[in-house]
């Protein structure tokens, strides 16, 4: 049975306390790596099924259709969830994916743990030599008998320091070309020889780590999807994860139900630039490519396949961000560069927009490519075996 608005937040209120005006969140996990808030969040909505409400009963959501999930997504924004940042590797990129190339025993193992909080997970994607060539990995997994061995570096690991699992992409094949080698694990970050190093953000963060694996066994059911066929699972991954940014994760911006001038722009009040006219402008400038950008995304994310148009989500999310955060930090005069500032935490986080979740200039290929139908970059490693690309194609 499809549930109206109003029956959503009688259903909600029993869990949840309503958002108000002054509760400030952070967005993408800028300047906290608080756990908990999220964990108790999850723990409260699981039973109802209301964090993932397109999953299946049973595996943590509801079955919710499209329309429905998205319903609830809106109703969710007048209440007080905390920023989901740490979780939505597990929340917004695994989960689906396994539910899309896990088997059934991976869904029952996997899922409902994630949408309650009870595991986090890490995205070990990235490495020091493929970065946005991500199929020029080099992460090593070998058969072994009934165990798979993997040995290699990656880098910016989300959540790699906190994670209790990690979605690891591994060469599975070096004799063949680049994107046909590659095989999907997962792998529990306790395993032995899995060593995690955290890296530093200049915001304070530690959401990224590396991660060195050396001789790291795990059992054959690892395998997310067919030996070979990691490509096509990462780029599951990586089209939620490009849907995920342009939606974000978390309640809303503390104004009430119907209101018309965003949070943001209230809070520039003090500083006088909201009575003046190319103030307003520049500020009206980033409000409507940010309301844009949400009904865009809302629409990507009622899809359960977001596809490459999800990079454009991406990119438009990105912008708003930044806007707001440069046009707020800018309103301030000098004093806005003051680390105790308002809006400095968001104002040195806003550089990394641009990089995390794919870099702007891949989104843009990637737009420009598969949505718009423009020709695509050479390509000369394509067809040649990547033990023999990686020493560069001639």
């Amino acid at each position: 049975m499809t549930l109206s608005p109003d029956e959503i937040r009688a259903e909600l209120d029993q869990i949840l306390p309503r958002r108000t005006p002054d509760m400030k969140m952070t967005t993408m996990g800028a300047g906290s790596d608080d756990l908990e808030d999220g964990r108790r969040y999850l723990a409260a909505t699981v039973a109802g099924g209301w964090g993932v409400p397109s999953w299946p009963a049973g595996l943590g959501g509801r079955g919710a259709d499209p329309n429905e999930a998205k319903t609830i997504g809106t109703v969710l924004r007048e209440y007080a969830v905390p920023d989901l940042y740490a979780y939505a590797v597990g929340l917004g990129m695994v989960g689906p994916t396994v539910l899309a190339h896990g088997s059934e025993e991976q869904q029952q193992r996997w899922l409902h743990n994630i949408a309650s909080g009870a595991e986090i997970w890490c995205q070990m994607f990235s490495e020091p030599e493929a970065g946005s060539d991500l199929a020029n990995l080099a992460m090593r997994a070998e058969r072994d008998g009934d165990e798979w061995v993997l040995n290699g570096q990656k880098v910016w690991t989300s959540r790699g320091l906190y994670a209790q699992w990690g979605l690891c992409l591994a060469r599975t094949d070096p004799e063949i070309p680049k994107h046909r080698g590659l095989t999907m694990f997962g792998i529990r970050m306790d395993t032995p020889g899995v060593e995690v190093r955290p890296l530093v953000q200049m915001n304070g963060d530690q959401h990224f780590a590396e991660v060195f694996v050396t001789d790291a066994r795990v059992p054959l059911d690892a395998l997310i999807g067919d030996i070979g066929i990691g490509w096509n699972v990462a780029m599951t991954v990586l089209a939620h994860e490009r849907a995920l940014a342009g939606e974000s994760r978390g309640g809303g911006d503390g104004a009430a139900r119907n209101e018309r001038v965003p949070r943001w722009i209230q809070e520039l009040r003090p500083t006088g630039v909201v009575g003046d006219s190319l103030w307003r402008q520049r500020m009206m400038s980033v409000h409507a490519a940010d309301e844009v950008s949400k009904w865009t995304s809302s629409r990507a994310a009622a899809s359960r396949n977001p596809g490459p148009a999800g990079s454009g989500a991406k990119l438009r999310k990105v912008a708003s961000y930044k806007g707001r955060a440069y046009t707020s930090t800018d309103a301030q005069g000098a004093a806005g560069m003051l680390s105790d500032a308002d809006g400095f935490i968001e104002l040195v986080t806003a550089p990394s927009m641009s990089i995390r979740g794919g870099t702007d200039e891949i989104q843009r290929n990637i737009v420009g490519e598969r949505v718009l139908g423009l020709p695509g970059e050479p390509r000369v490693d394509r067809d040649i075996p990547w033990s023999e690309s990686r020493r560069g194609a001639r």
